[in-house]
C-alpha cells in the first residue's frame, strides 16, 4: 500500500503465541490436591492432605482482559481418616487478569495464593525459549499470628517453553515454571508477637496449556518452603501438588430440584425438603437419627441414605457438600465438633456406597449457628438436628 513493500517471513517452526482468552459467562472449576509434610525445628511434625476447590466465572471483559469472580474452598483430610475432606476456609475474590496473565487485584484479597503465574511474553515463543517475570505468593496468617493483612512473598519466576505433550488423548503445550524465594519481612511485622522473619524455598511447576481454549488445563508442582519465625522456631513445608481445570456446564437448578423432589417422594424418604440457592440444589434432611450425643448413624437411617444415594448418583458430574447442624444444647465447641462428625458420618456412608469419590465430597459443621426452628421446643430442636446435602453447581 502507498508504494510500501510487503515482505512475508516464514513462520518459525515450533513457535507459538500464548495468551489468555476470556468469554463472559464462562464458568470453570479447579480441583487442586496437595500432599504436604511439615517439619518443626528439623523434626517431622505432621502430614497434611489438602483439597482446594475453586469455582471461577468470567463476569466481564475489557480490552482483552477478563474480570473474574471466584469462590475458593480449602479443605483437609484429618490424619487417621482416609475418606472425607473437611472445609477449613472459604474465600471470595474478584480480580482482573489481562491476556498476558497479569493480575489487577485489590491487595485485601487472600486468594489466589499464587499471582502473576503464568505471565506470557508478547509475540511468538519458540520451543526451548526462556523468559522471566515477577510474581507473588499471598498467605492468610490471621490464625496463629494475628496478621490481618495478606502476607505477601514476592519472587521472580523463570519460564521455558518445552514443546507439546499428549495427555488423555489431547495435545497440550508444556511450560516449566521455577522460582526461588528468599524474603525478609519488613519492620512492619515486628509489632506482632509472632511473625515470619524470613521465608525461603522454591517451587518447580509444569503447566499444561490449552492453546485452543486460551487457558491452563492442568499443572503439577513440587515445592519446599521454610518459615523462620520471630520466636526462633523453623517450620519447613514440603510436598507436591497437582490440579486440573475444567469448564463447568450450566446447571438447570429448577429441573434438578424437581427431579430430586420426585425421587424423594417416590422413594418414601421422610423429613426431606429440597431448595435451590446460589450454591446449587440442597436436600435438607431433618431428624437424621444418630446414637445419643454421638455421630454414629442409627441402623434405621441406612435405608433412607440408600434411597438418597440412588438419587445423587444421577448427577455424577456435580460435587457434593454435606453440612451438619445441631440443636442449641451443650457447649459451642461441643456443638461444632458434633455437627462436623455427623456430616462426616453421612459423607463417609455416601462414599462407601459409591455415590462419589472422596475428592468429590466436602463436609462442614455449623453447630447451632443456623437454626430453622426455635430451640425452645422439642419439635424445634428435632428440626434443627439436621444434615444438608448440596449438589454443587460449580
Amino acid at each position: 500500500l502507498f508504494g510500501a513493500a510487503i515482505v512475508l517471513l516464514p513462520a518459525v517452526v515450533g513457535a507459538k503465541e500464548f495468551s489468555f482468552e476470556y468469554k463472559p459467562g464462562l464458568q470453570y472449576k479447579i480441583l487442586s490436591q496437595v500432599e504436604e509434610k511439615v517439619y518443626r525445628n528439623g523434626r517431622f511434625n505432621h502430614e497434611a492432605d489438602i483439597l482446594n476447590r475453586i469455582a471461577v466465572e468470567v463476569v466481564d471483559t475489557r480490552n482483552e482482559s477478563g474480570k473474574l469472580e471466584g469462590t475458593f474452598i480449602t479443605s483437609e483430610r484429618l490424619q487417621g481418616n482416609t475418606t472425607v475432606y473437611k472445609v477449613d476456609n472459604t474465600y471470595r475474590s474478584v480480580f482482573w487478569r489481562d491476556k498476558q496473565g497479569r493480575y489487577d487485584i485489590d491487595p485485601a484479597y487472600y486468594m489466589p495464593v499464587v499471582r502473576n503465574v503464568p505471565i506470557f511474553p508478547e509475540g511468538d515463543v519458540k520451543v526451548g525459549e526462556t523468559w522471566q517475570r515477577t510474581g507473588v505468593e499471598v498467605h492468610d496468617l490471621r490464625r496463629g499470628y494475628g496478621i490481618s493483612d495478606p502476607f505477601r512473598i514476592p519472587f521472580r519466576a523463570r519460564y521455558q517453553y518445552l514443546g507439546t505433550e499428549e495427555w488423555e488423548g489431547e495435545k497440550y503445550d508444556l511450560i516449566s515454571v521455577q522460582y526461588i524465594v528468599d524474603h525478609q519481612s519488613k519492620d512492619y511485622y515486628a509489632r506482632f508477637s509472632l511473625y515470619p522473619e524470613r521465608v525461603s524455598g522454591y517451587s518447580d511447576q509444569l503447566l499444561y496449556w490449552d492453546s485452543e481454549q486460551g487457558r491452563l488445563h492442568r499443572y503439577r508442582e513440587e515445592f519446599s518452603m521454610v518459615f523462620t519465625l520471630s520466636n526462633g522456631d523453623v517450620y519447613r513445608f514440603e510436598g507436591n501438588a497437582e490440579a486440573e481445570i475444567t469448564e463447568s456446564l450450566p446447571m438447570d437448578k429448577d429441573r434438578i430440584a424437581e427431579e430430586v423432589e420426585k425421587g424423594i417422594e417416590d422413594g418414601g424418604v421422610k423429613d426431606a425438603q429440597v431448595q435451590v440457592d446460589e450454591k446449587g440444589v440442597t436436600i435438607n434432611l431433618e431428624d437424621v437419627r444418630f446414637a445419643p450425643d454421638s455421630a454414629r448413624l442409627q441402623p434405621s437411617e441406612e435405608d433412607k441414605l440408600d434411597r438418597l444415594a440412588e438419587i445423587l448418583k444421577k448427577y455424577p458430574d456435580r460435587n457434593l457438600k454435606v453440612t451438619g447442624h445441631t440443636a442449641l444444647a451443650g457447649t459451642r465447641e461441643g456443638r461444632m465438633e458434633l455437627s462436623v462428625e455427623r456430616a462426616r458420618a453421612v459423607a463417609s456412608y455416601l462414599i462407601e456406597k459409591g455415590v462419589r469419590d472422596p475428592q468429590e465430597i466436602i463436609i462442614e459443621g455449623k453447630g447451632a449457628q443456623e437454626p430453622v426452628a426455635s430451640n425452645e421446643t422439642p419439635e424445634g430442636m428435632r428440626r434443627n438436628r439436621r444434615v444438608e446435602i448440596t449438589i454443587l453447581e460449580n
